[in-house]
C-alpha cells in the first residue's frame, strides 16, 4: 500500500486536471495509484483520469497532456477514450497508441485523440488492464515526433469507479 506522502503529487496534479475544465461540480471519487476517478453530477458524466508522465527532455507541451475514460449515462456512453495530446498532431498525422504489444490508431484534431467507435474503446480499455504503462505518439506541425507516457498503475480501479460512480445517475 502507497503512503499518504507518495499519493500526494499525483492527488494535486489530478484535482488540477479535474479542476481545468469549467467550473463544474465535481465529486472525487478517488486516487488509486496516478489514476483519480470524479462524478459530475451537473451533466451528468464519471471518468477516470491521468496526466502524463513529466519528460524532461520534452520542453515543447502545449497543453497539459491527460488521459480520461468516460461515461455519459443519459447518452448511453461507458467507457469512452479520451485522450488531450501535449501537442497538437499534425492535420492527417497518425496518432498512435501503444499498449504493451498492442498497437491503436486513434483518430484526432489538433491536441485531443480518441478511439474510432465503441469496439475499440473497449479494446484499449481491456488493453489497459493488463499492462503497466501506455504511450500516445504523433507528430506535430514541425513534423516532431512526440509520445506521451502514462503510468497504468491505479487505472483498473478508477475506471471501475468511475463506472459504479455512474451507476445510479440518469
Amino acid at each position: 500500500m502507497l503512503r499518504a506522502a507518495a499519493l500526494a503529487p499525483a492527488t494535486f496534479a489530478l484535482a488540477a486536471l479535474a479542476l481545468s475544465a469549467p467550473v463544474q461540480a465535481k465529486d472525487s471519487l478517488g486516487v488509486f495509484g496516478q489514476w483519480g476517478a470524479f462524478r459530475d453530477p451537473a451533466v451528468p458524466r464519471c471518468y477516470a483520469i491521468a496526466a502524463a508522465q513529466e519528460n524532461a527532455r520534452d520542453r515543447r507541451r502545449e497543453t497539459a497532456p491527460f488521459a480520461t475514460i468516460g461515461t455519459w449515462p443519459k447518452r448511453g456512453i461507458r467507457g469512452q477514450v479520451h485522450v488531450r495530446l501535449s501537442r497538437g498532431a499534425a492535420q492527417g498525422a497518425a496518432i498512435t497508441l501503444r499498449l504493451g504489444g498492442r498497437s491503436f490508431a486513434l483518430t484526432g484534431r489538433g491536441a485531443d485523440a480518441w478511439a474510432a467507435d465503441a469496439r475499440m474503446d473497449a479494446a484499449i480499455i481491456a488493453a489497459m488492464r493488463s499492462t503497466p504503462t501506455m504511450a500516445i505518439s504523433a507528430r506535430d506541425g514541425g513534423g516532431r515526433l512526440f509520445t506521451d507516457r502514462y503510468s497504468l498503475e491505479g487505472a483498473a480501479t478508477a475506471m471501475d469507479a468511475a463506472t459504479v460512480g455512474c451507476a445510479r445517475l440518469r
